[in-house]
């Protein structure tokens, strides 16, 4: 098979995925289930895929979605941010981050009001690898690499400092906030405060890790997931899997997603991960400290920790007043039962994370008013 034939066989099987005709049959087919349940997705991409596709607005009325703590920006902690501006605002140094992270609150200030105020020297980046380059120009300033996300976005931080290790760099530093996904399910499982009667899982954290992650999820707790794509077929059969799995009181983790998500993972990707990173207790907003949900550098990596600048003490990072992005995160409360949402609180002037990333939960509904 040529590679135009192999081209176009992958794009006609794509193309089912956004047949409206299958959309329209599985809809239908979960018009039967007679119980009411709730169906936490995990990951913000699908939060948003659902209200895009409307799939949300045309789910029977028993059938409940509910956003998890799946958007990186939205989890960043209120001391995270404070040690990125902080770090922003010193003379000899650099602060490179994506451009999702300049609004997100700290205590007083966010990154955005930090450079026009403050004077803070922050470059947006498309690519991590844009934080080595500057490295490289600039040999006599710090260049502080922030990096928060989840298992889809760590391995290229982790070759950006193996190629910084390998040329001998010293003047590039990782300021690390990233977390793992499964542990925070643990804990929203754990704590018995959500009732969640299964899983839509993330496709993206999922072709890293592989499905094999997450069998804790119905083995411990009895839980149903599935890991699906982001089309709109996709994203239905995982529901109709889901919703199966929980009439029959059958908990198992399957995997919808097959044409890009293994059991096993990318192991190349995550023997990147590993050779650099290391686990650690991670704080998340809204879920508080979850054990060895977060990664540090190895000691072979130890000295580009950017914890090794920071001259700075941190006080006083509770919540703004009035917010409840913590109660959003968790699936506790949906966002319109926040007083702050719309009004006080809006994509351009935000109060909570929530409100900040495309990606979270508080800025979906705002765009696509609850429908």
């Amino acid at each position: 098979m040529n590679h135009s034939s192999a081209s176009n066989n992958f794009l006609d099987v794509l193309s089912s995925f956004k047949d409206p005709h299958i959309a329209r049959g599985l809809l239908e087919r979960l018009q039967s289930c007679d119980r009411n349940v709730n169906i936490m997705e995990v990951c913000g991409t699908h939060t948003v895929a659902l209200f895009r596709s409307g799939i949300r607005s045309g789910l029977p009325n028993n059938i409940n979605l509910v956003s998890g703590p799946g958007c990186p920006v939205c989890v960043t902690p209120i001391e995270t941010m404070e040690k990125a501006i902080g770090l922003a605002c010193r003379e000899d140094t650099i602060l490179v981050c994506f451009g999702d992270m300049m609004k997100v609150p700290g205590i007083q200030d966010n990154l955005e009001s930090a450079r026009a105020h403050r004077g803070a020297r922050i470059r947006m980046m498309y690519s991590p690898m844009e934080a080595l380059e500057l490295a490289r120009e600039k040999t006599h300033t710090n260049i502080v690499l922030f990096g928060v996300g989840f298992e889809t976005t760590i391995p290229l931080f982790a070759s950006v400092m193996i190629r910084a290790q390998d040329e001998g760099i010293e003047n590039l530093y990782l300021l690390s906030d990233f977390k793992i996904i499964p542990p925070a399910l643990e804990a929203l499982l754990a704590s018995g405060d959500t009732s969640i009667d299964g899983f839509i899982l993330p496709g993206h954290v999922s072709a890293i890790i592989g499905a094999d992650a997450y069998r804790f999820i119905s083995d411990k707790y009895g839980v149903p997931g599935v890991i699906t794509g982001f089309e709109p077929v996709d994203m239905l059969e995982g529901i109709s899997m889901a919703v199966d799995m929980i009439v029959t009181e059958t908990p198992a983790i399957r995997n919808e997603y097959t044409r890009i998500v293994t059991p096993e993972g990318n192991r190349k990707a995550m023997d990147m991960i590993n050779r650099v990173f290391g686990m650690r207790d991670s704080r998340w907003r809204g879920l508080g400290e979850i054990k060895l949900s977060g990664l540090r550098l190895t000691d072979a990596f130890k000295r580009y920790d950017a914890e090794n600048l920071i001259d700075f003490t941190i006080e006083n990072t509770s919540e703004p007043a009035g917010c409840k992005c913590g109660e959003v995160i968790t699936g506790t409360i949906q966002p319109t039962a926040c007083a702050l949402f719309g009004s006080t609180c809006t994509p351009s002037d935000p109060v909570g994370p929530c409100m900040v990333s495309s990606e979270g939960t508080c800025a979906a509904y705002y765009k696509y008013g609850g429908r």
